[in-house]
């Protein structure tokens, strides 16, 4: 049996929780960081509006969020946690590398985001670095994000932009967001102007693509 580094030096476990959809995938990572011997998953959830509960339920060292996940995304949820527990890391693990993403991850104050394709020792590797003060990003997605630029969209453009995915009129985005009509017209116009796009779903596809929004 492998000895417990943890219990060798008298520290405590690394307290870990992770949020994936995925059943299956989640239950590979648990397995995973579970068999490094300094490392304790302490929560475990498959939607993005669970994470906050169960953070403040078991105060985690750090909190593994994918990126897509139903109720809200990993990123918001980051944003979020950061909030409320500004002392737990996060790493972000993602399918989608797009540059956007990871800017946001930055604005969120996410510690480390990795594209799920990295090798498995990766993690563990990250987990260890980001507790030590470090931040990791995937070198890839890094050189990505500087050639693609920064973010054109303002939060408010994005929430307009995003607010129109499931096809509303410009009078129930208004109302949903407490605007006025005109205001989300020129709101969508910019977001068409800065896109380059045609039309308001084509911003909308741009946008998504690039993580923009």
């Amino acid at each position: 049996m492998t000895p417990d580094p943890a219990a060798q030096d008298g520290q405590a476990p690394v307290r870990l929780l992770l949020a994936e959809d995925q059943v299956m995938i989640r239950e590979a990572l648990a397995a995973l960081l579970s068999f490094e011997g300094d490392m304790e998953i302490v929560a475990q959830v498959g939607r993005g509006d669970e994470v906050l509960k169960a953070a403040q339920d078991t105060r985690p060292d750090v909190a593994v969020l994918d990126i897509e996940m139903p109720g809200l995304d990993g990123l918001a949820a980051a944003a979020e946690l950061k909030k409320i527990l500004p002392g737990t890391k996060i790493v972000i693990l993602t399918t989608f590398g797009r540059p956007g993403f990871l800017r946001r991850a930055m604005e969120s104050g996410v510690s480390a985001f990795l594209v799920k394709d990295s090798p498995a020792d990766k993690l563990t590797q990250t987990i260890r670095r980001v507790l030590a003060g470090e931040r990791v990003i995937d070198p890839d997605l890094a050189a990505a994000a500087l050639a693609d630029g920064l973010n054109p969209l303002t939060p408010r453009e994005r929430d307009v932009l995003a607010a129109s995915a499931d096809g509303g009129t410009i009078a129930e985005i208004a109302r949903q967001l407490y605007l006025s009509e005109g205001t989300v017209r020129n709101y969508l116009s910019a977001c068409i102007q800065k896109t380059g796009a045609r039309n308001r779903a084509e911003a909308l596809h741009i946008a998504s693509e690039r993580g923009w929004l």
